[in-house]
C-alpha cells in the first residue's frame, strides 16, 4: 500500500494503528504481556492502551480501577469495547502521556508497553508518569528499543526515517532503561533480549519496573 497517495489523516489515524494493533497482538508479545501486566496494583493508570490487549491479564483484587488513555479514535472505540466484559473496572479516555489529566502521586501503577516508542517527547512522558505516580509507586514497562549491537544499531538508524512516518511515529532506536533513569526513576527487575522471531533491528525488548529516586 502506497501512503503517499491517500491522505495523511487517513493512513495516520485509521490504516497505521490498525496494523500496530496487529502486530503488538502477536502471541509472542501477548505472552510477554502476561508476565508483566499483572504485577500492577491498586490504582492503574496504562498509557496508550491500543485496543486493550493488556486488559485481560490485569489481576481482579490486585487492582482497584484500570485508567487507560488513548489518543487514536479507531483504538479508543475498540479498547472501550473490550472492557465492557472484564471483571475490573477499566475507563478509557482520550488523552496523551505528554499531558496527563491527573492529579499529582494520583496512581499506584503506571502501565507501559510498547507505547515509549512512539509518544511525541519521551523525556515529557517519563515526567508527566514520575508527577501522577505515588511516591511508592511503581512503573511497570515492556518496550522494544535501541540495540545495544552496533551493527543492528546502525540498521536501526537507517530503517528508522522510513519506518516513523509509516507506523504512527514509532522509533527504533530510543533507550529504554537507561531514559527512565535519566527521568528520576531507579530501574528494579529488568531483562533485556531479543524476541524471537522478530528481526534483530525491531526485536530488542527490555521489560521491568522502576520506582521514583
Amino acid at each position: 500500500m502506497n501512503i503517499q497517495l491517500m491522505p495523511p489523516f487517513l493512513w495516520n489515524e485509521m490504516i497505521a494503528p490498525r496494523i500496530i494493533s496487529c502486530c503488538c497482538a502477536q502471541p509472542f508479545i501477548t505472552e510477554q504481556r502476561r508476565h508483566i501486566v499483572p504485577q500492577a496494583r491498586g490504582r492503574v493508570l496504562e498509557l496508550g492502551v491500543g485496543a486493550g490487549s493488556n486488559f485481560p491479564f490485569y489481576v481482579p483484587g490486585r487492582v482497584s480501577t484500570v485508567i487507560g488513555i488513548e489518543p487514536a479514535p479507531v483504538m479508543r472505540s475498540r479498547a472501550r469495547a473490550a472492557a465492557c466484559s472484564l471483571p475490573v473496572e477499566v475507563q478509557v479516555l482520550d488523552a496523551v502521556g505528554e499531558c496527563l489529566p491527573f492529579n499529582q502521586a494520583e496512581f499506584d501503577s503506571v502501565v507501559t508497553t510498547y507505547t515509549l516508542c512512539s509518544v511525541a517527547s519521551l523525556a515529557s512522558v517519563l515526567a508527566e508518569v514520575r508527577r501522577v505516580l505515588k511516591p511508592d509507586g511503581t512503573l511497570l514497562f515492556l518496550e522494544h528499543g535501541r540495540s545495544p549491537d552496533a551493527r543492528v544499531f546502525a540498521a536501526q538508524r537507517r530503517i528508522e526515517p522510513l519506518w516513523k512516518r509509516a507506523l504512527g511515529n514509532c522509533h527504533l532506536t530510543r533507550s529504554i532503561a537507561g531514559t527512565i533513569e535519566s527521568a528520576g526513576f531507579r530501574i528494579g527487575r529488568h531483562t533485556a533480549a531479543y524476541i524471537h522471531p522478530l528481526p534483530r533491528w525491531i526485536g530488542w525488548t527490555e521489560c521491568g519496573h522502576a520506582k521514583p529516586a
